[in-house]
């Protein structure tokens, strides 16, 4: 038997297979957790789709995640949220996910759709509309490309120069890329002429091609399609009620404005955030999910009662929110639907193969149910990580001849529980495979061990099955799926450069990019880049020299002063941050090598314990973590001590790394002492320790100020004689009187925040111990490359499983919203944070909050109260005792509270990138939906800083660019943390990668390694070298491929660069070609020496440095050249070679030229 049949001889579930043609049908007596496998069953019985109707979303969730170990076939359809306020701009995620729901439900696949009644009273695309506003591709299929460009616009897609998200589509000549809702990767498809010749999915991030296809099909990517047509019609009826709101005698001036803005909105956007209110004029009748349904599908309705109470309470919420929003006048007293009816979608259930699914007797007051059925299930029963429970009940169970099936989330917990099991006398096998697959077969009365997941297991107790998850073993949660990583976390390439920015050249300086300029001299055209300097200085720099220009990275909010061109500033600045680069290295490698010396302790090899230890942890480790944590584990095992630093933003699992280390030093009988900078941080951990290590007889405890004086002095006391294991707290473990029996590894949480003196006494608790040090802000790839060899790092960059993403508005600071977003965040039992980063004028912000809220608990967190204070406020934030802080960024650190997820940023445009990336983190940790709102003053004329800030927040709630910014901004903060704030300024001094550059060398010099002297060999021969703007139309991209290009330095990177140009913008025209093998001449004109490759009329001049030129060389290039070779006089060595008219392939000549002389100086060797 396998999970699709093991209910073929249950007697109910045979009388429900036999009435499948007579429904409703009533089921009861299933417990939650069985649920997901009869609807399993039933399908594949029925061979058709299910819709499976939970009461809420979270436990549509939760019946999802079930669903997923029995079949691959099942979707998750969200609910999403209606906007009918004017706001600047929304993210699109959950209209994304149902788009894709339902373009795979109008295949002709099946699939089991789990969702909430939210959700299917919910507008969202109509059928018809799908299916004629759908374009499929198919190679030799013919297309008009504007017309196919305006139809993509009519859909939804927005017009960008490259494609990074869902809903994007940029048109480069003869070639379309386009990304779906539906779709993992875009599609890059190419045309020949209008015949559609290529299909290839793309990497959004490299912007590669990967595979072929044989055809895409690319669906609307909104719910609402405004047709030209349509969009016609609606701004009539508009048109219409304002004429109609003008004639009344009340008060209509806010319903005319916002519909006069929305008529605007119409004709210049087609689509806007509050597109939501005009639903009733795109669609006559509400569409709903249900409609991606026939009479032979299934439908399941999970506990009907609720879902009956549920359908009521929605239609009361809702009709009063419409009432209230007709009141303000920001809809108008027109009797529009925008939800389909309760009562409708009850006809629309019954209208297919209904069956209710209740877990205690047969209810409901909707339904008329034509057959009853009873079964008898139970849930297991938790073994709370005591596994010798598992063992007695196995026993039990295989006397009476049971069949039992146990779950493990991984092969190796598998393998191990089954050798246990047989260890024990219980006759059990592991079978390698997923149990989704249909080849899995277990016999009647066997104890099988597969792999897969579930939230909890149950039991047929009169048919003999039981199923028991291992989270009931071990107490774990579901493990996160391997996913790709989101764009937006990937993004590597932060130093876009824009009209406008500073940069850093090597040799000149600070100046501002000013753009790329084409200049055509005797007749031929290259490209430049323009750096202005101070006063008049400009600089035009070949573009073949890119790479000797940084973008400038610092503290970008003082405004920089720009070198002179010439001068001896830029000189002067470098030699100082050289010095201070010198030091700090000497310092390190030092340090380092003090450390090598010195003598630790050497743990031994991962115990049994260990293993059992690891195995709690409730999610899947991510690859970053393992490999941390292996790190972690060989340092604690060398006889050096340790001395780490763990990387990784908030919720990215330094915690696990930490517990395994400590867990790895109680092992071996040494002590752990763990600081943290606060008291709610030590709190929070200690209480994270205490639940991993309960079943283990490990001490762990806290010394903060929330102990008494006598818990106080017990807990030394204890430490001192070894009682306790692991001691967790705050500065107050660095106290002279705490001592130690055998301390063995400590635990800094973010070091920079203690002070001096804290320092000085850990340097004494440090030695000869192991540390490991943790920082929440990211470290910056080339700053961790710079270091490699005098700091241990470990780089946690992958981020934790994909939460529900927080759903990010950027509006006009508008009351009504805010207080919207409050009552929704408060009616659901969450919490709110109001950030209101002004101490002055923060009490009377809380006090409007109580006016609007006046049975909630409101309290205010800002920096300038005394520490104890702030401390009490943001412990009853964690307990859920204060409904809503309002509070400056004092949030940014730190803290876990799963239960906030709603947060108000006022004045958003006063804030960093990097700030509002941090403080939207703060929400979004839990399995709920999260909401983020950024607020900026109404109708304040914005600074041009402040207006490009709020440019790129907008941005930030989709893909790109915001995301390059925030983190870059980061990463500078985690570079000044690491290597403390005298080196900030010097930072600042010459820009960030200049700065890493220069210590980069300092490192390897202190390291006695050959640092050899950057040098570019410059090329300046008479051939047309450009980008032209018709074949690369946006600068970035130009600016990006030249930075490719300058970087090429073997025959690989040409080959690379020249696929990628093919493939992105189509057949490289003759000067991009020449651009291309000006720079693979690069690196061979340096291996022989060449400095600088110049043409003078028929003469081609090729300096070199000093030792590459002997008489041996001249005498040879002579013999190979005859008559064509001279050596010209001059401070270093040149050799100038007579083209004699051969002009036209002179790149073929420079190289010849090149090999020859490789060929001779190898000779010589």
């Amino acid at each position: 038997m396998n999970f699709s049949d093991i209910l073929n001889d249950y007697t109910p579930y045979k009388g429900v297979v036999q009435n499948l043609n007579n429904t409703p049908i009533s089921v009861a007596g299933i417990v939650e957790t069985a649920q997901g496998q009869l609807i399993y069953a039933l399908s594949r019985e029925n061979k058709s789709s299910a819709l499976v109707v939970c009461y809420s979303d979270m436990e549509a969730r939760k019946l999802y995640s079930d669903m997923e170990l029995f079949s691959d076939n099942v979707l998750y359809f969200p609910t999403k949220e209606y906007i009918f306020y004017n706001i600047e701009t929304s993210g699109h995620q959950n209209e994304h996910k149902r788009i894709s729901v339902i373009e795979k439900l109008a295949s002709d696949k099946n699939y089991i759709v789990v969702t909430s009644l939210d959700a299917v009273l919910q507008y969202t695309l109509d059928r018809d509309v799908l299916s004629d506003n759908s374009i499929k591709f198919e190679i030799g299929k013919r297309f008009n490309l504007e017309e196919l460009a305006e139809q993509l616009v009519v859909m939804g897609y927005s017009r960008e120069d490259s494609v990074e998200g869902a809903g994007q589509f940029a048109l480069r000549g003869g070639i379309l890329d386009v990304f779906p809702p539906d779709s993992p990767n875009p599609y890059r498809i190419e045309f020949f002429d209008d015949e559609t010749d290529s299909i290839r999915e793309f990497d959004s991030y490299t912007q590669r091609s990967l595979d072929k296809v044989e055809s895409a099909r690319i669906a609307p990517v909104r719910e609402a399609v405004i047709t030209d047509e349509k969009r016609d019609e609606i701004i009539a009826e508009i048109e219409k009620r304002i004429r109609s709101a003008k004639r009344k005698k009340s008060d209509e001036s806010v319903f005319i404005e916002t519909s006069n803005s929305d008529i605007e909105s119409f004709k210049e956007q087609r689509y806007f955030p509050s597109v939501d209110k005009y639903v009733s004029l795109i669609y006559e009748k509400i569409p709903s999910i249900l409609d991606y349904f026939s009479k032979d599908d299934l439908v399941f309705v999970v506990d009907p009662k609720r879902i009956c109470e549920r359908g009521k309470t929605f239609e009361w919420e809702k009709n009063e929110q419409i009432a209230e929003l007709k009141e303000k006048r920001i809809l108008g007293a027109y009797k529009d639907n925008f939800y389909r009816s309760y009562s409708e979608a009850v006809t629309g259930f019954s209208s297919k193969r209904l069956i209710a699914l209740d877990v205690l007797s047969h209810s409901s007051t909707d339904f008329k149910y034509k057959h009853l059925e009873t079964f008898t299930t139970k849930t297991t029963v938790s073994f709370h990580g005591k596994i010798e429970y598992l063992y007695e009940d196995l026993r039990n169970w295989q006397n009476k001849n049971y069949t039992v099936v146990i779950l493990c989330a991984s092969r190796g917990r598998g393998e191990n529980l089954a050798g246990t099991l047989v260890d024990k006398g219980i006759r059990a096998r592991f079978i390698f495979a997923d149990a989704r697959d249909d080849g899995i077969k277990f016999n009647k009365g066997e104890t099988v061990i597969i792999r897969g997941e579930l939230n909890k297991g149950f039991e047929y107790p009169e048919m003999g099955f039981v199923l028991v998850s291992d989270r009931e073993i071990f107490e774990t949660k579901k493990s996160r799926n391997k996913r790709k990583i989101e764009n937006a976390n990937r993004i590597k390439n932060y130093t876009d450069i824009s009209v406008g920015d500073y940069v850093v050249h090597q040799t000149h300086g600070i100046g501002q990019y000013m753009g790329t300029q084409k200049m055509s001299v005797n007749g031929v055209t290259k490209d430049y880049l323009k750096i202005q300097y101070h006063g008049t200085d400009s600089l035009y720099i070949p573009i073949d020299q890119l790479n000797l220009l940084y973008k400038y990275v610092g503290n970008a909010d003082k405004k920089l002063k720009l070198n002179r061109l010439g001068g001896s500033d830029w000189n002067k600045t470098k030699q100082r941050v050289k010095q201070s680069t010198a030091e700090l290295a000497k310092k390190l490698v030092a340090l380092y090598a003090q450390r090598e010396k010195a003598k630790g302790f050497a743990y031994s090899n991962d115990t049994p314990w260990q293993r059992d230890f690891e195995d709690t942890f409730q999610y899947q480790e991510t690859d970053d973590q393992l490999r941390s944590i292996e790190e972690v584990k060989s340092d604690m095992e060398s006889v050096k001590p340790m001395d780490r630093l763990l990387c990784g933003d908030v919720g990215f699992g330094k915690t696990e790394v930490a517990l395994r280390a400590s867990f790895k030093a109680v092992g071996d009988s040494k002590q752990v002492a763990y600081l943290c900078p606060t008291t709610i941080l030590a709190m929070q951990h200690y209480e994270t320790f205490l639940k991993r290590m309960e079943s283990f007889p490990i001490k762990v405890e806290m010394l903060s100020r929330f102990r008494t004086a006598a818990e106080q002095k017990r807990i030394l006391k204890q430490v001192k004689t070894g009682e306790i294991d692991i001691i967790i707290g705050t500065h107050r473990i660095l106290s002279k009187d705490l001592e130690f029996k055998d301390l063995g590894l400590l635990i800094i949480d973010e070091e920079q925040r203690f002070g001096v003196a804290h320092k000085e006494r850990l340097k004494e608790l440090k030695q000869n111990v192991d540390v490991l040090t943790m920082t929440a802000t990211p470290i910056p790839r080339t700053l961790h490359m710079a270091m490699t060899g005098v700091r241990d790092m470990s780089v946690l960059t992958e981020p934790p499983e994909n939460r529900y993403p927080v759903q990010t508005y950027v509006l006009e600071d508008n009351p009504a919203v805010i207080a919207d977003a409050i009552r929704n965040e408060l009616s659901r039992g969450g919490q709110v944070f109001y950030l209101y980063n002004r101490v002055q004028g923060i009490h009377s912000k809380a006090a409007w909050i109580r006016s609007l809220f006046p049975d909630i608990n409101v309290a205010v967190g800002h920096g300038k109260m005394k520490e104890d204070e702030l401390e009490d406020i943001m412990y009853d934030m964690v307990n859920g005792r204060t409904d809503v802080l309002v509070c400056t960024t004092i949030i940014e650190t730190g803290l876990d509270i799963p239960n906030a997820n709603t947060i108000i940023i006022e004045n958003a445009d006063k804030m960093g990138l990097a700030q509002l990336y941090q403080l939207r983190g703060r929400v979004g940790r839990s399995n709920r939906a999260a909401y983020a709102y950024l607020t900026y003053h109404k109708d304040k004329i914005l600074s041009e800083v402040a207006s490009k800030r709020l440019r790129a927040v907008k941005e930030f709630t989709e893909f790109g660019s915001g995301f390059k910014i925030a983190m870059r901004d980061l990463e500078i903060r985690g570079a000044g943390n690491i290597l403390g704030p005298e080196q900030h300024g010097h930072m600042d001094a010459v820009g960030y990668d200049m700065y890493c550059k220069l210590l980069k060398e300092s490192v390897d010099e202190a390291q006695g390694i050959k640092v050899e002297e950057d040098s570019d060999v410059s090329i300046d021969i008479n051939i047309d070298a450009y980008l032209p703007e018709s074949y690369i139309k946006n600068h970035n991209q130009r600016i990006d491929i030249y930075k490719k290009i300058a970087a090429v330095e073997t025959e690989d990177d040409k080959f690379e660069i020249e696929d990628e140009l093919i493939d992105r913008f189509g057949d490289i025209p003759k000067p991009v070609q020449n651009i291309i093998d000006v720079a693979a001449l690069k690196a061979p004109a340096k291996s022989v020496g060449i400095s600088e490759i110049s043409q003078s009329g028929d003469m081609l001049q090729l300096k070199f440095r000093e030792e590459y030129v002997d008489a041996n060389l001249i005498m040879g290039m002579d013999k190979n050249f005859p008559k064509r070779i001279k050596l010209l006089s001059s401070e270093t060595p040149v050799i100038s070679y007579a083209m004699k008219g051969d002009y036209k392939n002179i790149l073929n000549t420079v190289n010849n030229l090149i090999s020859v002389i490789k060929e001779l100086q190898n000779s010589e060797k």
